[in-house]
């Protein structure tokens, strides 16, 4: 962001391009976390134990942009890496998967996040993640982003760690600022505590938090969702957004604050979703042999957004969605596993 680099195409500057918007407005911009997930290769093993480790791309926004690439959709990266090799691992996997890196810039000051998960299958995936001193993510300045390319986006996403510190928090909320709910705009809740100082170990899947962390992190939730028009999250992340649990009084709270889709993950229940002209939709879960559920969150996104892109009806749109998570659960990684829309489709198809 703050260092130009030239294009392969023909030598511009990044900011040449983006003024320029070339090839037209982007279907989906994410903005938030990115990194190099460690994950074992051998699973039900502690990782004390473990001998041997795969790398991916990952990070909860750039996996839903791999997610929509994988997809057909033309995508682009708002983030920043440390500037070592795990950066250039980043920009060569993004490049790879057919994600636009131009706003992925490097932060001299601290490393390129790492995480590690342990993978005990069905349901027991804890993740430890190496973001300290801080994560470059957390370093992405309000007066950097491109407010253009980000009101122009058929989608903007973005997420609520990037809401855990300054500056990233200034600049998400300058982000939706500058997108006045133009098209799409999409909050996905993203609730990890331990990035708010509060309880959750190691696992970061929102289950027992501290009550100090989720006060802290409300009224930032509120602020964002005054901008948005989508909100996408499970139970435990749309309680620190509305104070409430059950899923069907979660998306009215959401809806009551401002957004005109809500869409409740539930788990083995399924999943909710409540418009605000009074459709509404709830799928149960697609079955599948669980490997890794880590990243089918991701991948739920990436579908739902090429959903939304679509036009689809609710129902359809949710059962889409199910199975492109499902199909990530039942492999080993996140970013790698996205499918296409051939395997959706035959997935769907074979149910």
């Amino acid at each position: 962001m703050s260092e130009p680099r030239q294009t392969a195409e023909d030598g511009r500057t990044d900011e040449a391009v983006m003024s320029g918007h070339s090839g037209g407005p982007y279907d989906l911009i994410t903005l938030g976390r990115i990194g190099v997930d460690i994950y074992p290769l051998q699973t039900g093993v502690p990782l004390s134990q473990v001998e041997t480790f795969g790398k991916f791309l990952g990070g909860s926004a750039t996996n839903v942009a791999v997610a929509a690439a994988r997809l057909g959709r033309r995508t682009a990266v708002i983030s920043r890496t440390g500037r070592d090799p795990f950066g250039d691992y980043i920009h060569e996997a993004l490049r790879d998967f057919g994600v636009d890196d131009r706003w992925v810039t490097p932060v001299a000051e601290y490393p390129t996040p790492v995480t590690f998960c342990e993978i005990f299958p069905p349901d027991d995936f804890p993740l430890y993640f190496y973001r300290r001193p801080k994560a470059p993510d957390l370093v992405i300045h309000p007066e950097e982003l491109d407010r253009g390319a980000v009101r122009a986006a058929r989608i903007f996403w973005m997420t609520g760690t990037g809401l855990c510190e300054e500056p990233s928090r200034g600049a998400t909320l300058a982000a939706l600022e500058a997108r006045a709910k133009a098209g799409i705009t999409v909050f996905d809740l993203d609730w990890r505590p331990m990035f708010w100082g509060g309880e959750g170990g190691a696992s970061g899947d929102g289950g027992a938090t501290g009550a100090a962390a989720m006060a802290a992190a409300r009224p930032h939730y509120e602020a964002a969702l005054a901008h948005a028009t989508v909100a996408v999250g499970n139970v435990d992340e749309a309680e620190v957004a509305t104070g409430v649990r059950e899923p069907k009084r979660c998306a009215q709270a959401l809806l009551d604050m401002g957004v005109e889709l809500a869409v409740i993950k539930q788990g083995p229940k399924g999943v909710l979703a409540v418009h605000r002209d009074g459709r509404t939709a709830e799928v149960p879960p697609t079955p599948v042999e669980v490997v890794n559920g880590l990243g089918a969150g991701d991948a739920f996104g990436g579908a739902l957004c090429h959903g939304l892109l679509s036009g689809w009806e609710l129902e359809p749109m949710m059962r889409y969605a199910n199975a492109a998570g499902a199909i990530v659960a039942s492999r080993l990684a996140c970013s790698s596993a996205m499918p296409t829309r051939a395997e959706v489709e035959d997935f769907l198809a074979a149910r």
